[in-house]
C-alpha cells in the first residue's frame, strides 16, 4: 500500500514536471517563432530598399556566387576572413533550390544569401537561451521568464541584429561562438572543439573565444585546487582592506605559479582541454603559413597596442547594459570604493591618462568613412577638443569599476581568463569598429546575474528603439557623396 502510495506520488509530480517542461518549450517557441516573423518583415522591406549588394557585401557576394558555381580555385585579394561563411552558404542554398525547383539568378542571389543570417540569427537567439538556462541553473531568481526576455534582448543586440540584414559574418560567426561555448559549458569539449574550428573559419580572431573555451576549464580547476589549499590552511577570508588585497594578490599570484610549475598539474590541464589545444596548435601552424593572421589585403588590417580600446568597450559596454548596469545604489558603492581605495584609483588614473596620450591610434577609415557611426562619434566627441580624450578617463574608470562589479559573483580565476581574452581580442585593432564588441559584450552579459523583469523589459525597450532608429536611418536618410550617383546609406 505504502509502495502504491510513493508510487502514485512520483507519477503525480513526473506529470507537473512534464507540464511545466511543455509550458517552458511553448514559450521559448512561440518567442522564437515570433522573433523570427518580425525579422522576416524587416528583411523584407530591407532587401527592397537595398537590393544590390552594399559595402563589404560588393566582396562577399561575387566571391560565394563564384563557389555557387563550382569555382572553389578563385578568391577576391581584397577579402580578409576565411571563406567559412560562403562554404556554409553553398552548403545550405544548393540543397534547399534543389529540392524547391528554382534555378537562373535566385540561386545564391544577394536576398537568399542574407536570408542564411537570418537562421543563424534566430539560432543565436535559442543558444543564448541555452546558454542562461545552463549558467544560471541554481540561481532561483531566475525564472523562465527572466531568461526568455534576456535571450529576447541579446537576440535583438542592436550591433548585432542590424548585421543580420546583411551578408556579413557576424551573425554566422557569433553563433558558432556561441554553440562552441554551450558544449563547453555542459562538457562536449570534442564537440565544442569542432564548433570552434567552425567559429575561426568565419571569423579568425574567434579563436581568442576557443581559448576562452578552454580558460574556462582551466579555471575551475584552479578555483578547486585554491578552495582546497585555503581550506586545508584554515585561511579567513579576504579582507576589503587595501593592504589585505595586495598580500591576497601575492598569494594568488605565488599559488597559480606553483600550480603551473607542477608537471601533474599541466598534464592534467593538457588532458582536459585538448581539443582546444589542438585547434591552437593548428591555427599557430596557420599563421606561420600564411605569415599572419590576415588572408588577404593586409594593408587596412595592421595590429598595434591600442589599450584605449578598452576604454571604448566599457563606455560601450555601460551604454547598453544601462537599464541594470546603472543605478543610485552602484553609484553609491563606486563613491565608497574611490574612499577606500584613493591610492589604487589615483594610480589607475595615471595609468589611463599615459595610456591615453602614448597609445591612441586612429585608423583612416575612422577620419574618412562618413556611413559609419563611430565616424560621428570621432568627430563629435573625441575631435572636439585635444583634452577630451583626457577628460573622459574618470568616466571610463567608472565604466571599468561597473564591468568589473557586475561579475563579482564569477570566480578570480574565471575573471583572469575573460580579461586575458578581453585584452587579446580588442586591444591589437586599430580601428575603433563597434562589430569588434559583439562576443566580448554577449559573453559579459550572459555571465553576470539575470536582472529583474522591469530592467529587462526597459533593456528589450532600448536596444528596440535604437534598432528602430537604425533602420530608419539606413532605409529614409540617404545620401551621395560628391561626384558619385551611388546611394550611401548609415550604419553601425
Amino acid at each position: 500500500m505504502h509502495r502504491n502510495f510513493f508510487l502514485s506520488k512520483n507519477l503525480i509530480f513526473y506529470g507537473k514536471t512534464t507540464k511545466i517542461m511543455e509550458k517552458v518549450e511553448w514559450y521559448i517557441f512561440a518567442s522564437l517563432g515570433t522573433y523570427f516573423l518580425i525579422s522576416c518583415i524587416l528583411f523584407s522591406k530591407f532587401t527592397r530598399e537595398q537590393k544590390e549588394p552594399y559595402m563589404d557585401e560588393i566582396f562577399h557576394v561575387p566571391q560565394v556566387q563564384k563557389y555557387c558555381e563550382g569555382r572553389f580555385n578563385e578568391w577576391d585579394p581584397m577579402i580578409t576572413t576565411l571563406p567559412g561563411l560562403y562554404l556554409v552558404s553553398v552548403g545550405i542554398v544548393k540543397p534547399s533550390v534543389w529540392l524547391v525547383g528554382w534555378s537562373g539568378k535566385v540561386v545564391c542571389s544577394t536576398g537568399m544569401l542574407r536570408f542564411i543570417n537570418l537562421l543563424f540569427s534566430s539560432g543565436n537567439l535559442y543558444l543564448i537561451y541555452l546558454i542562461l538556462c545552463k549558467l544560471h541553473q541554481t540561481d532561483k531568481t531566475a525564472s523562465t521568464s527572466r531568461r526568455i526576455l534576456s535571450a529576447l534582448a541579446l537576440s535583438s543586440f542592436p550591433v548585432l541584429y542590424f548585421f543580420t540584414f546583411l551578408y556579413y559574418t557576424d551573425a554566422g560567426s557569433t553563433f558558432f561562438t556561441l554553440f562552441a561555448y554551450l558544449m563547453c559549458l555542459y562538457g562536449s569539449h570534442k564537440i565544442s572543439g569542432l564548433l570552434g574550428f567552425c567559429a575561426v573559419m568565419f571569423r579568425q580572431t574567434n579563436i581568442i573565444w576557443v581559448v576562452f573555451c578552454a580558460g574556462v576549464l582551466i579555471a575551475q580547476k584552479l578555483t578547486e585546487a585554491w578552495k582546497t589549499k585555503l581550506t586545508k590552511k584554515r585561511e579567513d577570508k579576504v579582507s576589503t582592506s587595501t593592504e589585505a588585497s595586495i598580500t591576497e594578490i601575492k598569494k594568488v599570484t605565488q599559488f597559480m605559479v606553483e600550480y603551473i610549475l607542477s608537471t601533474s598539474n599541466v598534464k592534467n590541464l593538457i588532458c582536459l582541454t585538448w581539443p582546444y589545444v589542438m585547434l591552437l596548435v593548428g591555427f599557430l601552424v596557420f599563421i606561420v603559413l600564411n605569415g599572419g593572421i590576415v588572408v588577404g589585403d593586409r594593408s587596412s588590417h595592421e595590429a598595434c597596442l591600442n589599450f584605449p580600446q578598452l576604454f571604448y568597450f566599457f563606455s560601450f559596454t555601460l551604454a547598453f547594459s544601462i537599464s541594470h548596469s546603472l543605478s543610485y545604489q552602484k553609484i553609491v558603492n563606486f563613491i565608497q570604493s574611490l574612499k577606500k581605495h584613493p591610492i589604487f584609483f589615483l594610480s589607475l588614473t595615471a595609468l589611463s591618462l599615459f595610456l591615453v596620450w602614448k597609445f591612441t591610434y586612429v585608423h583612416k577609415y575612422l577620419l574618412a568613412d562618413n556611413r559609419h557611426y563611430p565616424f560621428y562619434v570621432w568627430k563629435k566627441i573625441f575631435q572636439k577638443h585635444r583634452l577630451v580624450p583626457f577628460i573622459l578617463v574618470p568616466g571610463y574608470i567608472f565604466a571599468a569599476w561597473s564591468f568589473v562589479d557586475s561579475l563579482k559573483s564569477k570566480s578570480l580565476f574565471w575573471n583572469l581568463m575573460f580579461c586575458v581574452c578581453l585584452v587579446a581580442a580588442i586591444v591589437p585593432q586599430k580601428l575603433l569598429e563597434f562589430r569588434y564588441y559583439i562576443l566580448p559584450y554577449l559573453i559579459y552579459r550572459l555571465n553576470i546575474q539575470v536582472p529583474s523583469v522591469f530592467r529587462l523589459v526597459l533593456e528589450l525597450g532600448l536596444y528596440t528603439i535604437v534598432n528602430a532608429l537604425t533602420f530608419y536611418l539606413f532605409l529614409n536618410r540617404t545620401f551621395h557623396w560628391s561626384g558619385s550617383w551611388e546611394v550611401q546609406r548609415f550604419m553601425w
